[in-house]
């Protein structure tokens, strides 16, 4: 018993550092988000060849994604340290998409870009179909533990 109480205040003080970091990680995010707003600023006011307006679409994607990862840190936090399944196949297709626009030049890379997104899409109906709850999100073996402590 003395063992599991003590695992248990270990994996508190563990979570709690992992907390900070993960903080520390967001608000190094926010400065880069801050630095790409600033990158956009300056190439809209640049006249609009396509080269400036490629530059500006990869820079939208790359704040886009700093957002993702912003939300995904959040979303970890609140779901008790576990990502939902759905909610990662979501960003994936998302990213996917976001791929999809940016880079629409070549056939062959478009038509597998869809069909990974179809995939994607029968794997969230599959889930759905499913109804099981293990399918929620990845959970260690020590979320089980967490339920029993409440």
């Amino acid at each position: 018993m003395k063992e599991e109480q003590r695992f248990g205040i270990m994996k508190k003080y563990v979570n709690w550092v992992l907390d900070i970091v993960l903080g520390v990680l967001a608000l190094l995010i926010l400065i880069f988000m801050i630095r790409q707003l600033i990158d956009i600023s300056t190439f809209i006011n640049k006249p609009m060849t396509p080269k400036n307006l490629s530059i500006v679409m990869q820079e939208v994607v790359a704040f886009f994604m700093l957002f993702e990862f912003i939300m995904m840190v959040i979303r970890y936090i609140q779901e008790g340290h576990h990502i939902p399944i759905r909610y990662l196949i979501l960003i994936c297709i998302t990213a996917i998409l976001r791929q999809l626009m940016v880079l629409h030049g070549d056939a062959v890379q478009t038509l597998l870009l869809s069909v990974s997104i179809l995939s994607l899409v029968i794997v969230l109906f599959v889930l759905n179909l499913s109804g099981n709850k293990s399918y929620v999100g990845f959970k260690s073996h020590t979320d089980d533990s967490q339920k029993t402590d409440k």
